[in-house]
């Protein structure tokens, strides 16, 4: 008959293809029940969003289905989200698991859509998502979503983020206030505003909070990266070399400030005609390859060009809502999946090294008479 044992060992040789670890030692594997060859557990995939999810569920029925002893097999399918960050460093933000800044070294490279689709992306797959919108000086977060009058409350001296299509959503432009009028603020004010947006409001539980930074590196990348711990930074260019010769600024501010890069997307990284199919490479071709490749990171995908996503935009209308099958909507979610696995593989990262200062922190045994 066969054993819990035998049946751990066969589990044992399905490896997550991100994490490079058998989905045993990863602890993946829960409330294994077996009684006279009736077998059941439960698999717990490290994010719902992982591009491997179908493929480690084949890899484990295949190898299930090599144990002839057993009658029957239950396996139920879920996904916890890993921490990507330090959350015992973090008491302000501790339920939110994992930070993902959105970065650009110039405006105009579409860094604010990009960070909404991808938010939406995640959500959609189960994920709780957070999206907010840092970009003090030009928040337009609300009008892509068509939320331009919407707002914020304060219960308990914490902001309750507005939602909108399974997103918690917090941005400087639901102050009725600033609607109409440009915000002039100086370093000081603005880094503080941002501070309050990220410890002083309700987040409640998070798998992923997108920060969408304005271009540049100025006031508020430099207190996203100081003010608490982050996942990663995703960073957003375009095929142009002036788009991409920037962006490499970007990266190498927060490089010098110790933070993960999570990877590269390029967005209007081509167009794809409607009647052949074929690619245009209006803008140039590979510059955000050839950042990935200088830096050694992750090329996490490409975002056509699609008049859509514009004039979607301007009617708050995102294109993973109005047009979910377009290619757009599809490079959005291909480029989440991705991301979602490099957080995974930071979190995985990160486990290892807390273990290895805990071993170290250990006493040595002892040995001998005393």
């Amino acid at each position: 008959m066969v054993g819990i044992d035998q049946v751990l060992e066969k589990l044992s040789t399905v490896i997550d293809p991100d994490l490079k670890k058998d989905i045993v030692s990863m602890g993946m594997i829960k409330d294994l029940e077996l009684n006279e060859g009736n077998l059941k557990f439960t698999l717990e995939l490290t994010t719902p969003a992982c591009p491997f999810n179908v493929e480690i569920e084949d890899d484990v029925r295949k190898v299930i289905g090599e144990i002839p002893e057993l009658k029957n097999f239950d396996m139920n399918v879920t996904a916890k989200v890993m921490e990507g960050r330090s959350l015992d460093e973090d008491t302000g933000m501790a339920t939110v698991k994992n930070i993902i800044g959105v970065a650009s070294g110039k405006g105009g490279v579409g860094k604010s859509t990009v960070s909404l689709n991808l938010a939406l992306a995640l959500a959609q797959t189960g994920a709780k998502v957070g999206l907010l919108d840092a970009d003090i000086y030009g928040p337009s977060i609300p009008l892509m979503l068509g939320m331009k009058d919407g707002y914020m409350q304060v219960e308990e001296n914490k902001l309750q983020p507005a939602e909108s299509n399974g997103l918690k959503v917090v941005s400087f432009g639901f102050f009725a206030e600033q609607s109409h009028q440009a915000a002039i603020y100086r370093g000081p004010i603005i880094s503080g505003i941002l501070k309050q947006f990220l410890v002083d409001t309700n987040w409640s539980d998070l798998d992923y909070l997108i920060v969408d930074l304005p271009p540049g590196t100025g006031d508020i990348p430099l207190t996203l990266a100081q003010t608490i711990p982050i996942t990663g930074i995703l960073v957003v260019t375009t095929p142009q070399d002036v788009a991409s010769n920037v962006a490499v600024k970007a990266i190498g501010m927060f490089e010098k400030l110790n933070v993960p890069i999570i990877g590269v997307v390029e967005n209007m990284s081509h167009f794809i005609c409607p009647n052949c199919s074929d690619k245009h490479y209006i803008f140039g071709e590979g510059g955000a390859r050839k950042i990935s490749e200088q830096f050694n990171m992750p090329f996490l995908g490409e975002v056509p060009l699609n008049s859509g996503i514009m004039s979607g935009s301007d009617l708050g209308k995102p294109i993973m809502m109005s047009n979910p099958d377009s290619p757009s909507a599809n490079a959005f979610r291909e480029s989440a999946k991705n991301i979602a696995a490099q957080c995974s593989i930071l979190a995985a990262k990160l486990q290892e090294e807390s273990k290895s200062e805990e071993a170290s922190a250990e006493p040595p045994a002892q040995t001998g008479n005393q």
